[in-house]
């Protein structure tokens, strides 16, 4: 019988580092605990994360040699930015010929900034690359550290078709002792001044990431744990360490993405809104069609070559303390009562349980406004947070994790509510919607800018805050809802159920389909040089017309699964069921279109009223049902049609000349989606019927000619 192993993931957020262990298999949690996050100490996180998991391995009895996998989240990155915690870089910019002179301009990008009053500083040295030798460089180099540099950055102009020069840079500043990154280490995009721009905040978190790396791995390896130790990406796959120290940009915004990738593996969101209630702040962000919504990234106002997943924060949460004025509750948050050092009151021990309670107003951190209103029982100081208000109303469910003491809850309202009139309840349900109307113009952003459609959309809330605010907002926004199952610690099991994943991009005008097969294998390669066995990494390309830019996002496991994280198969009653709550109608009017072994098309006829109403028009909106009744794939006007591999090509090409539509603009395709073995490949961001052929040609290449797919077309003409 084999060993039982485990898979085990650590989240390191902004007031306490949780770490999960889940058994190999069944992917069942078989083990949690939580510590401290650690920013004053001496070794910083990675003292955190290093206790986490010697106190998980002992407390769940894991040997461990049975870590079968280890993944971590950071909030390094993101905080070295807004506290301007980087090393000053030095950037050695190379071209030459009438290219030259471009690129020592745009090379030269001066001091970033990067939040206010923090500012990242920079050298600059131009080199001809006709004379950039080997001793020309170390020499350059030596000059920018004398200058102050702590970081190199090698910049040359067309660097990405070939990096020789910049490869030479790196050598000669790690010849020297100092940390260096080139250019097309960040990005393969044209955009001299822009790549520059990304390897410059990149390397300037070189020496801070790369040594607290180095300590977490010796505390990983001194606990005798011997898998490959990865870090969370701010896209929601996970790299290597070696990888890390080499990108660490890449982790900015690690630890929203924790959370974003357990929605999309273990809370299995295909349409919706993720809402992460921590104690300070709220993470949103949009999950559509199964796939996490993206955006370019942003430092200090300046664009990057970098993507990361799209999520917005709000400074209210579950700690989030009441402001008061003079007659009311006049806001809620930022400061939290984690932030001002305070317990909540109804989680506070030893609180009085006669006699008055009474209110003072104060600034929790320095520099605040001191409108905050704390509460006195007896010889305890506790804060009313909008946890303790959802107690007060006996909101919460008794398993819930925010549940806590409502007596007292209701006896520090009833304080607030003494000081400005009115009722404990009454001034506790208007603190919690104030809270509530806080996140509804950001999702109500993101939905738009994502093209989510309000009856498509179900909020789902994780974090220990979740019960809290998710169904407040739920109800004020008329959404549906629901919490996560093991909501507190949603995020590390998003560390340790995340897939490794990479992005290829390159500048390519007009793309043929033999640029998009060698991208696609760009992208598989890095993966699986990233850990992924070849057996699961499954590949997505987009061509991105307006820009140039052909982008291939390939994600796998770090082994080969033996079963997806949910085995129970639903009858043919529950995913119609499903489909019918998804389409919004009735179950006898929900019609199966089609259907192969773990998944099913189900459609409705509905009528949409235009012009004013004076016409009528068809809809026949589409959902995908996989094997355990989940809705992975929702699309407002569909059809679907089942082929066989060996047909798919044919199926396809016949598909787009029947559903393509045409206008001033020329020819537009249909949307199209292909099913094969479980996975949905989406196809719907290619330009060319020559690009989808080729893609759906390299996914059924390897499958018998008689194995069934789905093909799945939104829109189009009919």
């Amino acid at each position: 019988m084999a060993e039982r192993g485990y898979r085990v993931g650590i989240d390191v957020g902004g007031t306490f580092t949780h770490a999960v262990a889940l058994d190999h298999e069944t992917f069942d949690i078989v083990g949690q605990t939580k510590v401290a996050t650690t920013h004053s100490a001496p070794e910083g996180v990675a003292r955190g994360v290093a206790d986490a998991l010697q106190d998980l391995l002992t407390a769940a009895s894991i040997p461990a040699q049975a870590a079968t996998f280890i993944a971590h989240s950071t909030t390094q990155a993101t905080n070295a930015l807004l506290e301007g915690d980087v090393a000053p870089v030095g950037i050695i910019g190379m071209g030459s010929g009438l290219e030259g002179r471009r690129a020592a301009a745009e090379t030269r990008i001066g001091d970033l900034r990067l939040a206010a009053g923090r500012a990242l500083r920079t050298y600059h040295i131009f080199v001809d690359s006709a004379h950039a030798t080997r001793e020309r460089l170390r020499s350059v180099v030596g000059e920018l550290v004398d200058a102050g540099a702590r970081a190199i950055v090698a910049a040359e102009a067309f660097g990405v078709d070939d990096p020789t020069r910049e490869r030479a840079a790196i050598e000669a500043a790690h010849e020297l002792g100092v940390p260096a990154t080139g250019s097309h280490e960040v990005s393969s995009l044209y955009g001299l001044r822009v790549r520059t721009r990304t390897a410059a905040i990149n390397a300037s978190m070189l020496p801070r990431m790369v040594e607290t790396a180095e300590m977490t791995e010796r505390s990983v390896r001194a606990a005798g744990i011997a898998a490959p130790l990865m870090v969370m990406r701010s896209d929601g796959g996970v790299m290597t360490i070696d990888e890390m120290r080499r990108r660490p940009i890449l982790t900015i915004l690690s630890g929203p993405a924790a959370g974003v990738a357990a929605a999309l593996m273990y809370a299995r969101i295909s349409n919706g809104v993720f809402i992460e209630v921590g104690g300070t702040s709220t993470d949103i962000s949009v999950i559509r069609n199964g796939r996490a919504a993206v955006r370019a990234a942003e430092v200090g106002g300046h664009r990057l070559f970098l993507r990361t997943l799209d999520v917005r924060t709000i400074g209210v949460a579950g700690g989030s303390m009441p402001r008061l004025g003079a007659r009311d509750v006049a806001d809620i948050g930022p400061r939290s009562a984690h932030l001002a050092g305070l317990p909540y009151a109804c989680f506070a021990t030893a609180m009085e349980p006669e006699g008055d309670m009474a209110v003072d107003l104060v600034a929790p951190l320095k520099g605040d406004p001191a409108d905050y209103a704390i509460v006195r029982a007896g010889h305890r100081v506790v804060a009313a947070t909008t946890t303790c208000a959802a107690n007060a109303l006996g909101s919460l469910p008794e398993a819930d994790y925010a549940r806590g003491n409502e007596d007292s809850a209701r006896r520090a309202w009833g304080a607030i509510a003494a000081r400005i009139g009115g009722s404990a309840e009454a001034v506790a349900r208007r603190t919690l919607e104030m809270a509530a109307g806080k996140a509804v113009p950001a999702i109500e952003r993101l939905m738009a800018e994502h093209d989510l459609a309000r009856e498509e959309a179900v909020l789902v809330g994780g974090g220990g805050g979740a019960g809290v605010l998710v169904p407040a907002i739920a109800e004020a926004m008329n959404l549906r809802y629901r919490i996560t199952e093991n909501a507190p610690v949603i995020s590390a099991i998003g560390v340790a159920l995340a897939l490794v994943r990479d992005t290829v991009e390159r500048t390519i005008p007009n793309p043929s389909k033999e640029d998009l097969l060698r991208i696609r294998r760009e992208a598989e390669e890095a993966a699986m040089r990233a850990g992924a066995a070849p057996e699961t990494v499954e590949v997505h390309v987009e061509v991105d017309a307006q820009r140039n830019i052909v982008r291939a996002t390939a994600s796998g496991a770090t082994e080969l699964r033996a079963r997806d994280l949910a085995v129970r198969a639903a009858d043919d009653s529950v995913r119609r069921a499903a489909a019918a709550e998804a389409l919004g109608v009735a179950g006898a009017d929900v019609i199966e279109q089609a259907s192969i072994p773990g998944m099913t098309a189900y459609v409705a006829h509905k009528e949409k009223r235009a012009l004013l109403g004076l016409r009528r028009a068809r809809e026949q909106p589409l959902r995908l049902v996989d094997h355990e009744g989940l809705v992975r794939l929702a699309l407002r006007d569909g059809s679907a049609e089942k082929s066989e591999a060996g047909d798919a090509l044919a199926a396809v090409g016949r598909l787009i000349e029947t559903k393509s539509e045409y206008g001033d603009a020329g020819r537009t395709l249909p949307a199209i989606f292909l099913v094969v073995r479980g996975r949905i490949v989406d196809l719907s961001n290619l330009i060319t019927p020559e690009q989808v052929v080729s893609l759906v040609g390299a996914e059924v290449e390897r499958l018998p000619p008689e194995e069934p797919v789905l093909i799945v077309v939104s829109g189009g003409a009919r």
